[in-house]
């Protein structure tokens, strides 16, 4: 096995899968980009009896042919190309009852979902293959993937037919977490400190393929301006393409992504309606859901409320970075980031950009706070009553604690160790006393500061009950 960054978890769970002695059908699935592919190719070396992977937007008859060629690159014969998916399945599985040699045959069937096309019949020979055959055989491991969570989930996972119930394993591969950028970094041998991962981090999110393009001779502003601003920048197009190769009707989806992405707190379903201008036949209740189920939304609910009032938040840093600064703005300057680095759009959008981060390490704040095995529910909270600064008060972070005490985060990016004023201190104050009194609430209330260097200890701490840092982020996560 050769070098994996990260993925410790995964690894395990591979490697229990293959001493399992049992046939295993293990279906892996995440968003474009991830690191899917590389994970099951790196972690059995290419070791497989045979691979075979779907080709984007290929009909039926290429993607025969491509499965005929795998089939004769691995058991070495001339094959003609097989009329149906049918006698393929049939023709892989003369191929591997002839391997004599003892040990797990891993068969790896990549991008799923390109090879399943419309009319092919492709899912009822493979449910028939796998029914009838590799189930049986305790040598078989059978492993899927695809980048189309949407479809993994509904056609292979939760499949209400002949292949109801037969996956026996799934991985669901996450982006990387600032730990695991971090030891990325140090694999391609840059020298980064941990504000500057924290930088990158709020921009490409932990989408390994995005960090494997940084230039280490190059500054965060240049790489910035050379991956996405310049001329030819590599990920200039990424955004649509993201989409395009996730869903068919990928304009509908990116336009919920872009209605979704105007408020920072997220939306309902009926103003996500008004603002996309998408009729609503119950299609966008599904889309809504496909989009969160690839990892680009979070639905959640604000504190103390009922069912009906969900919200939809974008969450996906690399999508909420292209809408802010790419999506519709016309810019020509290929240095755009470096001429405009230190100005208040970016730092407006800094500001947002670091509590998403840190949404996404909510098991690292946990382990701060020394609470990693108590049951907690996540939220935010929005107030009903007055408006401080023309803006209500509102927590982006409300961690409800099983022992009765609820954490109000409030979340401050900064280039250096963050100091309370006065003003400040008025609002964390108020906006305490609101939460409690507009709640009712029964509990311990503290304020939490998530700052990356941390608070200044001054007159005004005294509000503050606890304080977590970017070093804390970046902790190896801690299971809740």
């Amino acid at each position: 096995m050769l070098k994996i960054v990260g993925r410790n978890k995964e690894i395990e769970y591979l490697q229990q899968i293959v001493n399992s002695g049992e046939p295993e059908f293990v279906a892996i699935y995440g968003r474009r980009r991830v690191g899917k592919t590389f994970l099951i190719r790196e972690f059995f070396s290419n070791n497989f009896a045979f691979y075979y992977s779907g080709s984007e937007n290929s009909k039926m008859k290429m993607q025969l042919e491509n499965f005929r060629n795998a089939y004769q690159e691995y058991f070495k014969t001339i094959v003609p190309i097989p009329e149906n998916w049918t006698t393929a399945f049939e023709m892989l599985k003369n191929a591997l009852s002839s391997i004599k040699k003892s040990g797990r045959k891993i068969i790896f069937i990549d991008e799923l979902p390109w090879i399943a096309t419309k009319g092919s019949n492709f899912i009822q020979a493979f449910e028939y293959w796998w029914n009838t055959y590799a189930s049986a055989n305790s040598d078989i491991v059978l492993i899927i993937c695809g980048s189309s969570t949407s479809w993994m989930l509904n056609k292979i996972i939760k499949n209400r037919g002949g292949l109801h119930n037969r996956v026996t394993r799934q991985i669901l591969l996450q982006p990387f977490s600032l730990k695991e950028c971090e030891e990325l970094v140090k694999e391609q041998r840059l020298q980064l400190d941990s504000k500057t991962i924290l930088d990158y981090y709020m921009i490409f999110g932990g989408v390994p393929y995005y960090w494997k393009h940084l230039n280490k001779s190059k500054s965060l502003p240049q790489n910035i301006d050379n991956l996405l601003f310049s001329h030819n920048a590599i990920l200039k197009n990424e955004f649509s393409e993201i989409y395009n190769s996730l869903f068919k009707q990928s304009k509908k989806y990116i336009l919920l992504v872009i209605s979704i992405g105007e408020k920072r707190v997220g939306l309902s379903r009926e103003d996500i309606i008004d603002i996309s201008g998408l009729t609503d036949g119950g299609s966008i209740t599904r889309m809504l859901e496909e989009l969160e189920q690839c990892g680009f939304i979070r639905s959640y609910y604000g504190f103390g409320k009922k069912q009906r009032d969900k919200i939809y938040q974008l969450i996906d840093l690399f999508s909420l970075f292209y809408l802010n600064f790419i999506n519709k703005k016309n810019i020509t300057d290929e240095h755009f980031w470096t001429n405009n680095y230190d100005t208040a759009p970016l730092n407006n959008w800094r500001g947002y950009a670091f509590e998403q981060v840190c949404l996404w390490h909510i098991p690292q704040i946990k382990h701060k706070l020394g609470i990693s095995g108590v049951s907690t529910s996540y939220s935010s909270w929005r107030s009903l009553g007055e408006k401080t600064e023309n803006k209500k008060y509102q927590i982006v972070l409300v961690i409800d604690r099983n022992d009765r005490v609820i954490n109000l985060c409030e979340m401050k990016y900064s280039d250096k160790e963050y100091t309370i004023s006065k003003d400040f201190s008025d609002i964390l104050r108020k906006r305490r006393a609101t939460f409690i009194e507009e709640c009712k609430i029964r509990k311990t209330v503290h304020t939490t500061m998530i700052t990356t260097f941390g608070v200044n200890h001054n007159v005004y701490w005294g509000n503050v009950q606890s304080e977590v840092t970017i070093e804390d982020l970046f902790e190896s996560e801690k299971r809740s």
